[in-house]
């Protein structure tokens, strides 16, 4: 794939001495790719996918989403990040993306289910023109968005907020990575969906459940999406 820059403007400044900093990012011209990974520390042939998607840096112009599916936890090891939810979700997938089955490792690229991803480079590139306008800001605890159709987005839009962290190490001691040490980055650790909305300018509010941790540094993810199709639009990450 091709390479094409992407800026994403990111600033953080206190109000005051007494308040927390605001942290703000703002999307560009372009389409940010969404990449979604479904994995699971109960399948062997998960570990290779989860080292790929970590050689995705932090400043990097993608949202990376690593979600743990549930259904491999029968065969004797339960993933501590798996959730029923993202198996659901994986399922739910397949009328988006085109895969005709539920499997792990599953890469989706925005929207599109590719089988062969070992050959792809990150980070991933789109020089389509956004259809959408985002931008977030807040203090840690707190975030308030702001997205703005553009001409030709279309008529409905929906979107869902992603909380994950980096740096998580786990032994396993049972299922078919009985006695590997798995690395794991953009884990998902929450996911919220936004019900659809007719596309105008909306105003977003998320509060995460889950607490920072320094030890396992925490992005927030904003992924608009055309509510018909399910395909993202545009995405913006904040780390803060």
């Amino acid at each position: 794939m091709k390479q094409l820059s992407f800026v994403v403007l990111v600033a953080c400044a206190p109000l005051a001495m007494a308040q927390a900093p605001v942290c703000s990012a703002r999307s560009g011209d372009t389409v940010t790719p969404v990449i979604e990974l479904y994995t699971s520390e109960g399948c062997s042939s998960c570990p290779p996918a989860d080292r790929w998607l970590s050689t995705l840096q932090p400043g990097a112009p993608n949202v990376a989403l690593a979600f743990h599916v549930d259904y491999w936890d029968r065969l004797g090891w339960r993933d501590r990040f798996a959730s029923p939810a993202f198996s659901r979700r994986q399922q739910a997938q397949r009328a988006v993306n085109g895969a005709r089955v539920s499997y792990t490792p599953q890469v989706v690229v925005q929207g599109v289910d590719l089988p062969d991803w070992r050959g792809i480079r990150l980070p991933v590139s789109n020089s389509a023109k956004a259809q959408v306008d985002i931008t977030i800001s807040g203090d840690g605890g707190r975030f308030d968005a702001i997205v703005q159709a553009r001409p030709g987005a279309p008529a409905r839009l929906a979107a869902f907020w992603a909380v994950s962290e980096d740096g998580h190490l786990s032994r396993v001691t049972a299922g078919e990575n009985a006695g590997e040490k798995l690395a794991h980055d953009h884990v998902v650790r929450e996911l919220h969906d936004v019900p659809p909305w007719m596309a105008a300018t909306i105003r977003l509010q998320f509060a995460p459940a889950l607490a920072l941790d320094a030890a396992h540094p925490r992005a927030l993810s904003l992924v608009v999406i055309d509510a018909a199709t399910g395909r993202p639009l545009q995405a913006l990450r904040l780390r803060c």
